[in-house]
């Protein structure tokens, strides 16, 4: 079965084996059973942070179908919680807590994937990230056999990162529990563009509903909300990850820029650098090719599948960005998505 059908950039070889797994049980016998005979086993989610090998993989894709929201507590608790299956789509979501007046999921969105994905690279946008409302992680432990609950601080999320990333081999996501607030309005906006979308002033609110329409009008204007009309969404997203340092590197990429550069704060007191301002101040232009693939020619931090791409075309296209950057800028780009039988 040919991969490419199951990821949002359309690329990739044939697997051995594929299997759909509807159920918690389902995901972990088809995972344990691989462990056992040995065999190489990647478990897919929504295919959206994802590129196969043009070879294919060599091993069995368990593809996740378990689906549900279920209530964990009550009603009236003003941080109600909420269990989530791992294959429940991630917008199916945020679509359902708009609509039910829960609030801390609103700026994310319009983001493609499923929900067991979104704590593996603390998944954000507009100012939110899944840390801010995320309350426990239920996972296969393929290293000990067992079940596990992870709580927040045990999942040590960062920028684009947690230790389910880190070690990503050992776990398999089956349920995530957030605490979402009842609320008729979103939780200050804290997102310059979105601000300006929405007319308020950063730190102030806006109801659930306009602030989910907002974001999903600049995602779709950057060409981040998939549509089967647009070769722009015939992506991975954003291809590479905004690249943080501290200020004394941050002084020297200003200064080898000759100008003023573009930076947010991150948590952990770092600064944060657009990846695509970088990429295009080093020469590659929206919509630039190579093969079939190219720069998306609305935002230049996506690469995408003009429609008869291949992995190698992708990966071409990627290291002469990373090259280009790194020889402008000193800067060295990192993947967001995971590539699977390939490198950069």
């Amino acid at each position: 079965m040919e991969l490419s059908r199951y990821t949002t950039l359309e690329v990739g070889g044939p697997a051995r084996r594929l299997v759909f797994a509807g159920s918690e049980r389902a995901v972990v016998e088809a995972v344990s059973a691989c462990d056992a005979r040995g065999e190489p086993v990647f478990v897919l989610g929504g295919g959206s942070n994802v590129v196969f090998a043009d070879e294919g993989f060599d091993g069995t894709v368990v593809r996740v179908g378990t689906r549900g929201i279920v209530l964990g507590g009550d009603r009236s608790d003003p941080n109600d919680r909420v269990d989530v299956a791992a294959g429940e789509p991630w917008d199916d979501l945020v679509a359902w807590a708009v609509r039910d007046g829960r609030a801390g999921l609103e700026c994310l969105s319009g983001i493609p994937g499923l929900v067991g994905a979104t704590p593996m690279q603390n998944v954000g946008a507009y100012g939110q990230e899944v840390k801010d409302t995320l309350v426990s992680v239920r996972a296969w432990d393929r290293s000990a056999g067992r079940v596990v609950e992870l709580s927040r601080d045990a999942c040590r999320l960062s920028y684009r990162h947690s230790m389910l990333k880190e070690t990503a081999w050992r776990w398999v996501v089956l349920r995530v529990t957030f605490a979402l607030p009842r609320s008729s309005e979103s939780a200050p906006i804290r997102y310059a563009e979105l601000a300006r979308a929405l007319g308020v002033a950063e730190g102030e609110t806006a109801p659930l509903a306009r602030v989910r329409e907002a974001v999903i009008a600049l995602r779709r204007g950057k060409g981040m909300v998939l549509d089967p009309f647009d070769a722009d969404t015939r992506s991975a997203g954003s291809f590479f990850v905004n690249p943080t340092m501290d200020e004394r590197a941050y002084d020297a990429l200003a200064a080898r820029a000759g100008e003023k550069v573009p930076r947010f704060a991150t948590d952990d007191g770092r600064v944060k650098v657009p990846a695509a301002w970088l990429i295009e101040r080093a020469g590659f232009a929206k919509g630039a090719a190579r093969g079939g693939a190219a720069i998306s020619t609305k935002h230049a931090l996506a690469l995408t599948n003009r429609g008869d791409a291949t992995t190698n075309d992708l990966l071409d296209l990627a290291r002469a960005i990373r090259a280009g950057v790194a020889a402008r800028f000193h800067v060295t780009l990192e993947p967001e998505p995971v590539l699977v039988g390939c490198a950069l």
